[in-house]
């Protein structure tokens, strides 16, 4: 791995994340699925991220619907990392121009009460740790134009994270099946994604558990107070200035976003 070649793919997501144009796929710059390299240029993301006064509160799931997984040639779901300042409360409005090419989905939170520093977490280790969930969107975004990517583009690109909302009410996990939620997604007032709890990874609790696993082989687990985006249950949507979304999840309640028109402020 060269650090040369990581400082070099980190400059130009940086690069059109900082100008609002996007980029050329950044496989082209690095060995053919590289998948290594491509989480080295990540946590540099993160590392400039922490030393420019950001703070980390928790990390996102991605690649969690097998159908991605087919799209991009993969077998396994992927993680980003998530700031404090990517998140947007329920009521502000998304600011035109923020993001680059925004979508949204809607996702299980669950939220930490203890650390998860095992290599083989169980389900009954996750369910002691997490302290509630919510319902939450995530508004995903790409630095690659056109969202022309692989696994090796989006997980450079920090597993294409943008942004992501909270619902205001927590849910014990003894109050609800995570599995057997099912969700629907409201664009303008219109449903446009349809899923449930077992779309994801066929549960949101298996999708964490791979996360605490490997984030601590990684050296780097999951602690007390992270948010845990655990990944879509249905199809994102294609968000633009002046769309509202409102995603229900069954037995989590509600949670909604709306983008500013042109010209509005945040």
């Amino acid at each position: 791995m060269s650090p040369d070649l990581v400082t070099k793919v980190a400059d130009v997501l940086d690069e059109a994340a900082r100008t609002g144009t996007p980029c050329a796929p950044v496989r082209a710059l690095l060995p053919e699925g590289d998948i290594e390299t491509a989480y080295a240029v990540q946590r540099l993301h993160v590392e400039r991220g922490v030393a420019a006064g950001r703070r980390p509160v928790g990390r996102k799931i991605g690649l969690t619907s097998p159908a991605v997984q087919r799209q991009l040639g993969v077998g396994q779901p992927d993680f980003g990392a998530l700031f404090a300042d990517m998140a947007v409360a329920e009521g502000e409005p998304v600011a035109a121009g923020r993001l680059l090419q925004p979508k949204v989905e809607a996702e299980v939170a669950l939220v930490l009460a203890a650390d998860l520093p095992y290599r083989d977490p169980t389900v009954a280790d996750l369910l002691r740790a997490t302290a509630f969930a919510l319902p939450a969107l995530e508004i995903v975004d790409s630095r690659i134009a056109g969202w022309d990517i692989t696994i090796v583009d989006t997980v450079a690109d920090n597993a294409s994270s943008g942004l992501f909302v909270l619902g205001g009410t927590p849910v014990p996990l003894d109050r609800v099946d995570l599995r057997g939620v099912r969700m629907t997604l409201d664009k303008n007032g219109e449903t446009v994604s349809r899923g449930s709890g077992a779309d994801c990874l066929g549960s949101p609790l298996t999708a964490a558990r791979w996360l605490a696993a490997t984030l601590a082989g990684l050296g780097d687990p999951l602690r007390a107070g992270d948010i845990v985006l655990t990944g879509a249950l249905g199809p994102m949507a294609v968000a633009a200035a002046g769309d509202e979304f409102t995603a229900h999840i069954e037995g989590l309640g509600t949670v909604g976003v709306a983008f500013a028109t042109e010209g509005a402020g945040a």
